[in-house]
């Protein structure tokens, strides 16, 4: 039996480090690449019609923060059109009929469109709206996303290029210093935002359209199939759709775009899971397509690293339930090559640590207190490997499930709540196992503290804390929910 979880466990090990490597990959690329040029107006295209989506279900805290801000970009009136697809059951309904009445008052193209159904929820809504739409470049905004009045401006002028089909802006998290929680939400996606949707645009790779804070040329979503609602990620379809089609996207890492990080942790696990099991089918859509084109070999290995990356999260599960016995194993006295060799494991650790230090370095000036939130981040990443791995197995036998949108709650600053609001996202049964498997990584750190295993004690309070903070976070909001 020893000799079994040391190979599985070996072999855990090996395809994380895989996974991890994908850091250096980055970073190399970071350092080494020049930058794709896409040449830029001195002015905005605007004699060009925008139309602006805002696409909804059950918003109704945000839904008029949402539209005033889009009211407020500078743009010419009569080439601006808003439309709210609307698909919500709720009062968001008539806050918004009243809004876009106010709004028609003051002179603005706005029209509330509805659907008799969600049929296909997000991409449906999308793709509904889109054969109506006046503009030749569409723009759009998820409900918790607030432009700021120059977003058009800065990223019109880069459609001078006809090939090109889509430029993305960077997400900015207004709320980053709410909690503990949205704290490592926000030093986890900078890892995104900044080093790897950065490198992907200035190498010339494939990158994704992040479904909100983006310009698509509407030709470009037409020519590569319109919007898809067969995953749960449609804005990564139909980004790499296009992609394959020749289209170009243009990555702006330095204009951002304000938005609401989950305040919640169950709202924040309905979100992982939802991205997670999306990225998972996409790329079983996909990577035959990618690997079929005639893209560089280059090319077609970054991005399968891009579509597989969720793949990693049953090893970082099988893992941590192995790491509990290895310590018995170890101080059995035999086995000693074994774990010496295992310190080559230690590239992938040193690979991800440096595509997050980077991210913080590149675009803030506190790096230095913000990287201290990486050992939380790799904990958070192990708490959420039970949520995540499940979306993957979902995904891997064709379980299809509902678009479960992420809960708002207006949250910008440390006053706000959220607990005497509607919208409670729903506990998962997944969260009492989370919660025992706090309790085993307990035991697991308990006994390296015993045996004085230095070198596993890390480990272990990772994993402890990671499930703990997830497990109980999940609880205590979910009884706050019932207060």
């Amino acid at each position: 039996m020893d000799q079994v979880i040391l190979v599985v466990y070996f072999v855990a090990l090996s395809i994380l480090t895989f996974f991890a490597l994908h850091g250096f990959i980055m970073i190399y690329f970071r350092n080494k690449s020049k930058d794709v040029q896409f040449k830029a107006l001195d002015k905005p295209l605007e004699d060009k019609v925008v139309t602006i989506q805002l696409p909804m279900y059950n918003e109704m805290y945000v839904v008029e923060r949402l539209i005033d801000s889009v009211c407020e970009l500078d743009w010419p009136k009569d080439k601006l059109e808003i439309q709210i697809l609307d698909d919500s059951t709720d009062e968001t309904t008539q806050i918004v009929a009243k809004k876009v009445e106010e709004k028609k008052a003051q002179g603005f193209d706005i029209v509330h469109i509805r659907r008799n159904n969600r049929e296909g929820f997000k991409a449906g809504a999308l793709k509904y709206g889109l054969q109506f739409a006046k503009g030749e470049f569409v723009a759009i905004f998820d409900a918790d996303f607030v432009p700021r009045p120059d977003f058009l401006k800065q990223t019109m002028k880069y459609f001078s290029d006809d090939k090109v089909g889509l430029v993305q802006t960077r997400w900015e998290h207004m709320n980053y210093d709410y909690s503990l929680l949205t704290k490592v939400q926000s030093f986890s996606l900078d890892g995104h935002f900044v080093i790897e949707q950065h490198v992907r645009s200035k190498a010339g790779f494939l990158m994704n359209f992040n479904g909100t804070g983006g310009v698509w040329r509407k030709e470009c979503i037409i020519d590569a199939g319109n919007w898809e609602a067969d995953t749960l990620t449609e804005d990564l379809d139909l980004s790499y759709r296009a992609q394959l089609k020749g289209w170009k996207f243009v990555y702006l890492r330095d204009v951002t775009t304000p938005a609401e990080l989950p305040a919640e942790m169950n709202a924040l696990k309905a979100q992982q899971f939802r991205w997670t099991k999306g990225t998972v089918e996409v790329s079983k859509k996909l990577l035959p397509m990618v690997w079929k084109s005639h893209l560089p070999l280059k090319t077609k290995i970054v991005s399968t690293y891009h579509l597989i990356g969720s793949y990693a999260f049953p090893f970082i599960l099988l893992s941590t339930i192995l790491n509990v016995p290895l310590v018995f194993i170890k101080n059995s006295g035999y086995h000693e090559d074994f774990f010496n060799a295992m310190s080559i494991f230690i590239l992938g650790f040193l690979s991800t640590f440096f595509l997050y230090f980077f991210a913080q370095k590149d675009v803030h000036e506190d790096w230095q207190n913000k990287i201290i939130l990486y050992p939380l981040f790799m904990a958070g990443s192990m708490g959420f490997a039970l949520n995540n791995s499940r979306a993957v197995f979902e995904a891997l036998l064709d379980r299809k499930s509902e678009f479960v949108r992420t809960p708002k709650f207006k949250i910008e600053g440390k006053k706000d709540k959220w607990v005497d609001k509607k919208y409670k996202a729903k506990i998962n049964f997944s969260v009492y196992i989370e919660l025992l498997m706090a309790i085993y990584t307990f035991v697991g750190l308990v006994a390296a503290i015993y045996f004085m295993e230095l070198a596993a004690i890390p480990f272990h309070l990772l994993s402890f804390l990671g499930y703990t903070f997830v497990s109980v976070g999940s609880l205590k909001h979910a009884l706050a929910n019932k207060k």
